[in-house]
């Protein structure tokens, strides 16, 4: 290698760390995401989160979220409803499946601050799997994947990877996944 390009290999090096240095905060749906800020405040921010915030809304649920926790919210992305069967988010969102809908939307809950770090440990703990125990009262399954992404598996055998973990809120930590997991 000629001493030139590892001079700006140097330089490219420390000017992305800088920048990286200069970020505080998580950057979800395109906006940065505030520890000092509760679940609520930051997920109305997210354009990846436009569908989770009217099903919060619609089922109720903005209180709870904004109260003081903590808790660990799996937070799925607009892709990810959109991947469940045509007409289900709307058929959700209705006023007579408020039921069924919060049903949904607790069973993407944990109660606590669970870190990616502590999933992680429990994960080892627990021989390869951590059970977690929803706010609905069902179960999740955290395992990893290539040894360091974080899956969750449901009840009904459906996975979801955590693609962004760890923005942390005034009231918890949010784990954004790339898929709606759903209780029996």
């Amino acid at each position: 290698m000629n001493k030139k390009f590892a001079v700006v290999m140097v330089v490219a090096a420390i000017a992305v760390t800088s920048a990286l240095a200069g970020m505080k905060n998580p950057i979800v749906g395109g906006q940065e995401m505030y520890p000092t800020k509760n679940i609520v405040e930051n997920a109305v921010n997210s354009s990846d989160h436009t569908t989770l915030v009217a099903a919060v809304k619609a089922a109720g649920l903005v209180e709870t979220l904004e109260g003081p926790g903590p808790f660990t919210v799996f937070a799925p992305t607009n892709e990810a409803f959109a991947k469940l069967p045509a007409g289900t988010v709307d058929r959700l969102l209705k006023p007579e499946n408020k039921a069924t809908l919060t049903k949904v939307l607790t069973y993407h809950v944990v109660s606590g601050r669970l870190s990616a770090s502590d999933l992680k440990n429990q994960i080892k703990e627990g021989n390869g799997k951590a059970e977690l125990t929803t706010v609905e009262g069902g179960k999740l399954w955290a395992s990893l994947q290539n040894g360091n992404y974080i899956v969750l598996t449901d009840e009904k055998g459906g996975t979801a990877l955590v693609t962004i973990p760890n923005v942390f809120q005034s009231n918890g930590v949010i784990h954004v996944i790339d898929s709606v997991v759903m209780p029996n």
